[in-house]
Formats: C-alpha cells, structure tokens, sequence
C-alpha cells in the first residue's frame, strides 16, 4: 500500500513539473502530429476492429448454419424430385402414346 501511494506521489509531481514546463507543449505537438499521422494512415481503433472481428464470428456462423439447413432442404427435395421426374417422364410417355394412336387412327 505505502509503494502505491509513493508511486502516486512520484507520478503526481513528475505531472505537475511537465505541466509547469516546456515539455507539455512539445508533448501536445507530438501527439497532434502522431493523430494527424495515423488519421492520414486510415487506421481503425481497437473497438472498431473488435467490433468487425464479432460481426464476422456471427456472420460465418450463420452461413454455416445455412449452408447445414440448405444441404438438409436439398437433401429431402432429391426424392421428391426423383418422384416428379418420373412422373414427367409418365406423363411424356403417355402423351406420345396418345399421338401414336391418334396418327395410326386417322
């Protein structure tokens, strides 16, 4: 606890002389200059890239939910397919009869 307080104190006092001296405008000038600098760069903050990095967690995790749904719909439309396309052939099979007859009828 007396190491905390005394760094406090240090740091307390090492603030004020900067305050009271030249340095603090130098430090003002730097930091203005390293903003200027990163805003030229397009840099993103933390939060920023965090918030991306969640979004893309999400998003990936919602196309493997669909892709999983997508291969179940597929799944279960392939019989139901086969059944129409044998139906679609019947029905093709029936209607060339129908034409057979009706030319061999005329």
């Amino acid at each position: 606890m007396f190491g905390k307080q005394l760094f406090e104190e240090v740091s307390a006092k090492i603030s004020e002389t900067i305050a009271n001296s030249p340095a603090k405008d130098m430090e003002k000038n730097v930091k203005a200059m390293l903003g200027s600098a990163f805003n030229r760069m397009d840099l993103v903050t933390r939060e920023e890239f965090d918030i991306q990095q969640q979004v893309l967690i999400k998003t990936r995790t919602k196309l493997v939910e669909l892709e999983e749904r997508l291969a179940k719909l597929e799944a279960a439309q392939e019989p139901e397919q086969s059944a129409l396309e044998a139906a679609e052939a019947a029905a093709e099979e029936a209607v060339e009869e129908i034409k057979q007859q009706t030319e061999a009828g005329e």
